[in-house]
């Protein structure tokens, strides 16, 4: 997920203003049992290494959940800095937390596209320099999470908006289309060939074109002998998606038999969301998180990897952010008060049942 622009397309930036009563909080509901208790594959949540000193936070997300991702602070936009130098100290702190409260770690994410790193920038066209370094580079990370990070997502959104190629970057430029994304999983695995490697994106549900497009690229890389290992499918929904959008993705995308990571998942609200006005958005999102994870408990159980959340309370969602996308939405399963919600209470009952 990009930390700040990525999907401006997605939502305008409306304060709405008029809305005087503010974003109030959708009605906790009766706590269900923790999540990370009803299922045998691991609930993750994205997180920021600063929230985790929030001792009421911190509490919390250990309660709920198995598996942490690092929401950006293990992209090359934080561990690589301009100079060349490497910084590990917010991924260490988010690796501890992870080990203290017996939790998996997702390494997310090793190459992305808009992560064009100053240090690699002048490497741009060098050939063997760019490609060692960019060796160096996974070699260093994932070498350094060896046995802690039990995967990693190595390609990050390797597929243009519209659906119909491969995006165009530093990467692909200096070590083609393909290579750039088999050599970065070549790496990987050099580094740690236990992990499970690994390619996400998103809007795979959203757009068949562009799944179409990833599955494509899957196909090479496994004929190629690349060792991917698993498949990322971000899920960042609204609550209006068609019903069977989800179900129809992630049958089409574990015809390859690999394990299924559900990795990014909230549902918006929407543009144009007022708390304060009633109407049915809130009961269609309960639903479209109900369908979700029947979507998901419907897959074979050893392609079962693991189904994240991307953010513990709705005051931690990207979507309200830095760019202010969507400043009143309510896309997570806790509210600002880590209260649960109707959401949390929809995906405990189906684990519940389907686990």
């Amino acid at each position: 997920m990009q930390r700040l622009t990525r999907r401006s397309a997605i939502a305008s930036a409306l304060a709405l203003s008029a809305c005087s009563q503010g974003a109030k909080s959708q009605p906790a509901v009766t706590p269900p049992p923790p999540l990370r208790t009803l299922t045998p594959f691991p609930i993750g949540c994205c997180v920021q290494e600063r929230w985790l000193h929030e001792p009421e936070y911190a509490d919390l997300l250990g309660e709920q959940f198995s598996q942490l991702t690092a929401e950006w602070e293990m992209k090359m936009e934080y561990i690589l800095r301009e100079d060349g130098g490497f910084q590990f100290d917010r991924p260490d702190s988010i690796a501890s937390f992870a080990k203290a409260r017996d939790m998996a770690l997702h390494g997310h994410s090793l190459i992305w596209f808009a992560n064009e790193n100053d240090a690699f920038k002048r490497l741009d066209g060098r050939g063997k320099p760019f490609a060692d370094a960019y060796r160096n580079y996974i070699l260093a990370v994932v070498g350094r999470y060896k046995g802690v990070a039990r995967s990693w997502d190595v390609v990050n959104e390797p597929v243009a908006d519209d659906g119909e190629r491969l995006r165009d970057s530093l990467w692909s430029r200096n070590l083609g289309s393909d290579d750039h994304i088999a050599l970065a999983l070549q790496h990987a695995h050099e580094a740690d060939p236990n992990a499970v490697l690994f390619l996400n994106d998103y809007h795979l549900e959203l757009k068949p074109n562009k799944r179409a497009t990833f599955m494509r690229l899957i196909e090479r890389l496994l004929k190629r002998g690349a060792p991917l290992s698993g498949i990322g499918t971000q899920t960042h929904i609204d609550y209006d998606l068609p019903a069977g959008a989800v179900e129809a993705a992630l049958k089409d995308l574990a015809s390859f038999g690999l394990p299924i990571h559900l990795s990014e998942l909230d549902i918006s609200l929407g543009d144009h969301y007022v708390p304060a006005i009633p109407g049915d958005r809130i009961k269609r999102q309960v639903a479209k998180y109900a369908e979700v994870a029947e979507a998901f408990m419907a897959l074979p159980a050893r392609q079962r990897f693991a189904f994240t959340i991307w953010g513990l309370r709705d005051d931690n969602t990207w979507l309200r952010g830095d760019s202010g996308q969507r400043p009143k939405d309510q896309p997570l399963l806790f509210d600002e008060a880590g209260k649960a919600k109707a959401t949390c209470r929809a995906l405990a009952d189906v684990f519940s049942r389907r686990a």
